[in-house]
């Protein structure tokens, strides 16, 4: 599986969310290759599943991968609910 996570710029933002993101795959026990990109790269880019904070993943949808949209980039008890919501909707866990 691999996870894309995007932001206008793809520099500080995903990368600090793909950071994040490994935390909690590691505590879900999920095995997955995760990367960051700006959004307009993304495009050109297969992903099962694309993150995005709330104002850019109305464009991610479409891309041909589950989308989750974060209200804050920050918060890990909101990405480990989102991620596990669309993981159990992939039947990964």
């Amino acid at each position: 599986m691999k996870i894309l996570v995007c932001c206008g710029s793809g520099l500080g933002s995903s990368f600090m969310i793909e950071m994040n993101i490994k935390k909690v795959l590691k505590e879900l026990n999920v095995k997955a290759d995760v990367d960051h990109s700006d959004l307009s790269s993304a495009k050109g880019i297969k992903a099962d599943v694309f993150v995005g904070t709330r104002d850019i993943a109305g464009q991610l949808k479409g891309l041909g991968g589950h989308v989750v949209s974060l209200n804050s980039m920050i918060d890990l008890k909101e990405l480990k609910e989102k991620l596990s919501e669309t993981f159990k909707e992939m039947g990964i866990i």
